[in-house]
């Protein structure tokens, strides 16, 4: 399955037509028959009543003082092409002599269509691009300048923004020259080469010159040159004094960095003109240079769950299939189809090596251009999409794609990532290089947020200060993580035991401790939060007691599905989970030093529990970390038997020689007020822990 991303040319407009046929009907009129070929398919005409459609001429045509309405259209969207029947009127000799050299062949306009769901309502739309720019510093709209002028005055009438914009004093003239050009000008229709700037060379401005339209000729009038990037403007005939009317040359398109300046008229009045109107339509969404900042309504819908889970369902079918979208607007969250998402089935396959330099990097870009984001950032890196927004990917992006997402044009333009699932091959688990892409993501201000069918929540990834380990959070929750001292639970995943009680006790404790103690890990500003492995047993007591005290309850989750030849028991995350991050299982170490500990407390466990208290043992001997104090819930006997006899056995050999004090680090207490004594004493400065503390012969001091 295969969608495609069609930004060329504009929805609203078509390709230029080519006449037909002609019918000279006197010196002045003209019949032709317009055929235009190759319409996008994404042409707006198409879909929309046929009143609605206009024959634009060339604006050169028209300023030279030719006018081509449409009479009469023919549109089959099925062979992409259209015929129009435009009648076409010379105003004054110069446009005269140039219709007596109209002939089959020649380019002389194109269509536009003007839907009434683009048209511009509300004047804030476009004020709100005043003192913007494009990437390459050109303005967003202005009139004469970056900052625009107060020339450009937005009114709101009959329900649309209309401009008026106020015109030079005086008039445009054509030299005796232009007779000469207007064979070269005809045949330049023919081949479809650019004219408008050598019809200038024959053009030259009256200052306070009238500006009162006469019959049967055409009046050129001046603005000053107004940037239109972001929407089509069309010049509203309705709005022009009594006699005047504007050729159909009328649109003004957004890809002409300065264009409108010169607007042709005809008629007869004796009343001078001052200013031209203008009605507005936007461009499709990826293109009106729309900042997110702007969107209210697609930041509201980003927030509301049901709304983002419900865009996540339109995605195309099997699950396997990489699908993405980029949305840039609410509307377009809350009405997404199946066929608006980008999918690929990338056919995976191993690289070369380094070894193989050439053929490597060859493979790399193959694989990157086949996944299903490239079109999208590939069309914002290229400028074809200018709107901020956010990409909604069912797999969070390939690390290969690190080098665009991080490119100063996406970079700018992407305002998040959302996605449902780690990893086409892992599911839920992260690999090592997808935790490097979500830290520089991080760090360049892109966010990142898991719509997470496990928790039914939206987590933002949030890196720890300090740390180069993060998780995911939920968003309101996000500067209690990153402020948070951190405590964590370690014990087994068969047994809950009957530490729920005490370790509730605890934990209020320490919560209330807050208010008495004034420590850089605890004082009244403290958060607290509470990381677990996120399995069942021991963990899911710790994290279901967070979760009862408002403490953001995390893990750490490892994947433990089942193996061939390994004796796992495999761990399903426990419902009380708010935070977390997931490790594939050759990255089970990694995972352990990346719990972050300020406050370790075990719990009886086996195998993963003795290894955590030897990491927690080692950071403490090594430095990595503060000597704060472990606590260890249980029976004395039970400690004893599990941690004395390997202590006396270095003690003795003399392998721990120095670090006997790491014994004076960890505490064995049978119920909650014991451990809330062990942590008063260490807040208060008191309790003798660390190098200078004495060691005990246990390996560890048993609280009385």
């Amino acid at each position: 399955m295969e969608s495609h991303l069609d930004l060329q040319p504009y929805d609203l407009v078509s390709p230029d037509g080519v006449i037909r046929k002609i019918t000279h009907t006197s010196k002045t009129t003209a019949v032709a028959s317009v055929l235009i070929e190759q319409i996008s398919l994404g042409f707006v005409g198409f879909s929309i009543p046929k009143e609605y459609i206009l024959f634009n001429i060339k604006s050169t045509l028209a300023q030279v003082g030719l006018d081509g309405i449409g009479t009469e259209y023919e549109i089959d969207a099925a062979k992409q092409t259209a015929e129009i029947k435009v009648n076409l009127k010379a105003h004054g000799p110069i446009a005269e002599e140039l219709l007596s050299y109209f002939c089959e062949g020649m380019k002389i306009g194109k269509l536009f269509a003007a839907d009434e769901r683009r048209r511009v309502r509300d004047p804030e739309y476009l004020s709100r691009m005043f003192g913007r720019s494009d990437r390459f510093g050109s303005p967003l709209l202005s009139l004469g300048g970056l900052q625009g002028s107060n020339d450009l005055i937005l009114e709101k009438i009959d329900g649309r923004t209309v401009a008026f914009i106020s015109l030079k004093s005086g008039h445009v003239q054509y030299e005796k020259s232009i007779y000469g050009f207007l064979p070269t000008l005809a045949k330049a229709l023919n081949v479809n080469k650019p004219t408008r700037e050598y019809l200038e060379l024959h053009q030259s401005f009256i200052p306070f010159a009238s500006r009162q339209v006469e019959a049967n000729n055409i009046l050129l009038v001046l603005t000053l040159p107004l940037h239109v990037r972001t929407v089509f403007a069309k010049v509203v005939n309705e709005l022009l004094p009594a006699g005047f009317t504007h050729t159909t040359a009328s649109i003004l398109q957004p890809d002409t960095a300065a264009s409108g300046h010169i607007y042709e008229l005809y008629g007869e009045s004796k009343r001078e003109i001052t200013d031209i109107p203008l009605e507005f339509y936007t461009l499709e969404p990826y293109r009106e240079y729309v900042f997110f900042s702007d969107r209210d309504q697609l930041q509201e819908c980003l927030e509301d769950n049901e709304v983002v889970f419900k865009a996540f369902a339109t995605a195309p079918q099997p699950i396997d299939l990489r699908s993405v979208v980029y949305i840039v607007k609410g509307e377009q969250l809350l009405n997404l189809k199946t066929s608006d998402w980008i999918s690929r089935d990338i056919y995976q396959h191993d690289f070369p090596g380094s070894s193989h330099g050439t053929r490597q990097a060859l493979m790399v870009e193959r694989y990157i251009e086949q996944q299903p984001s490239y079109p999208f950032l590939k069309s914002i890196d290229a400028g074809w999409i200018t709107s901020q927004g956010v990409l909604l990917a069912r797999y969070f992006p390939s690390p290969l794609m690190k080098r665009m997402l991080l490119s100063d044009q996406v970079q700018r333009c992407l305002k998040g990532i959302y996605f449902q699932y780690a990893s086409h091959g892992h599911q839920s688990f992260f690999s090592a290089e997808d935790r490097a892409l979500l830290n520089d993501l991080d760090k360049f201000g892109i966010p990142i947020y898991w719509v997470d069918e496990v928790t039914k929540s939206i987590l933002q990834y949030s890196q720890k200060p300090g740390h180069d380990a993060g998780m995911f959070v939920p968003p309101t929750e996000r500067e209690t993580f990153l402020k948070s001292t951190v405590f964590g639970i370690y014990g087994s995943n068969l047994m809950a035991g009957s530490f729920e009680e005490e370790l509730t006790t605890l934990m209020q404790g320490v919560l209330d401790m807050r208010q008495e103690v004034h420590h850089p890990l605890l004082n009244h500003n403290t958060s607290l939060a509470l990381v677990t492995g996120g399995g069942p047993g021991a963990m899911e007591v710790g994290n279901r007691v967070a979760k009862n005290l408002n403490i953001l309850s995390c893990a750490n989750i490892v994947d433990f599905r089942q193996h061939d030849g390994a004796v796992l028991n495999e761990q399903h995350q426990n419902a009380f989970i708010q935070a977390k991050m997931t490790y594939r299982l050759d990255k089970l170490v990694e995972r352990q030093a990346e719990f972050n500990l300020d406050f370790p407390i075990f719990l009886p466990g086996g195998i993963g529990t003795d290894f955590e208290y030897s990491i927690e043992e080692v950071r403490r001997k090594v430095g990595a970390v503060p000597s704060h104090p472990i606590i260890m819930f249980g029976k004395p006997e039970y400690w004893k038997a599990k941690i004395t006899s390997r202590f006396k056995c270095n003690l003795e050999s003399g392998t721990i020689q120095g670090s006997e004090w790491i014994s004076n680090c960890f505490f064995c207490v049978e119920n909650a007020h014991q451990a809330i004594k062990v942590y008063r004493e260490y807040f208060l400065g008191t309790l003798p822990i660390g190098k200078g503390a004495p060691m005990d012969p246990d390996g560890f001091v048993t609280v009385k």
